[in-house]
């Protein structure tokens, strides 16, 4: 069977974004956005994942992160769909990851229907120099695009650091998960298709 792989392309006024993915890959992530944290929770998310990421983004950060930030949720997203394709998925995903004083949370239905659930509680409303608000706007995106019920959840933690990476680690397990291919041969849905 071929590789499931994608590469996706956004390039606008605001943001020029480059993704390739392949779900059946576990070569090392490469991942540069020019937001070191969003690099290194993306990078955890991909490593722990099983999947290979790479990421090549630049955008208008000087007038904000948000444009850069959301615009590669949509490209990941995106990029998941394409690697997909028509493959029979495994489908669901879940998984609980500690992190010091953390602990998340993920469980993923790649089923064509998008869906967020986010619920996370910060301490410190900063990463480095990330603003922490705009991680939904990553998922948000992601899940838009990739068609995915996505529900995360930080269930305690101390530490904003802690909280998102464990909820990237946990993340990227449960979509390892959910994009394995099924071995039963057959759409994993009651309906026979799934709604894309």
């Amino acid at each position: 069977m071929e590789p499931r792989k994608a590469a996706v392309v956004r390039k606008t006024k605001e943001t020029d974004i480059k993704i390739e993915l392949n779900l059946d890959s576990r070569e090392k992530p490469v991942i540069g956005t020019t937001l070191p944290f969003l690099d290194h929770i993306l990078y955890s998310m991909a490593f722990h994942g099983g999947f290979f990421l790479k990421i090549e983004a630049s955008g208008d950060t000087e007038v904000d992160p948000h444009h850069l930030v959301e615009d590669t949720g949509l490209v990941l997203g995106d990029a998941f769909r394409q690697a997909a394709g028509d493959s029979t998925l495994a489908r669901f995903g879940h998984f609980i990851i500690p992190m010091d004083d953390s602990l998340a949370e993920a469980t993923v239905d790649a089923c064509g229907r998008p869906y967020l659930v986010y619920r996370a509680e910060y301490p410190q409303q900063n990463a480095g120099t990330f603003d922490i608000f705009l991680i939904k706007e990553f998922l948000k995106a992601f899940s838009d695009r990739a068609g995915v019920n996505l529900h995360l959840e930080s269930r305690y933690g101390e530490n904003s650091h802690h909280i998102a990476e464990a909820l990237f680690k946990a993340m990227g397990k449960a979509l390892g998960q959910a994009y394995r291919l099924s071995n039963e041969g057959s759409v994993r849905s009651t309906k026979g298709s799934l709604t894309i």
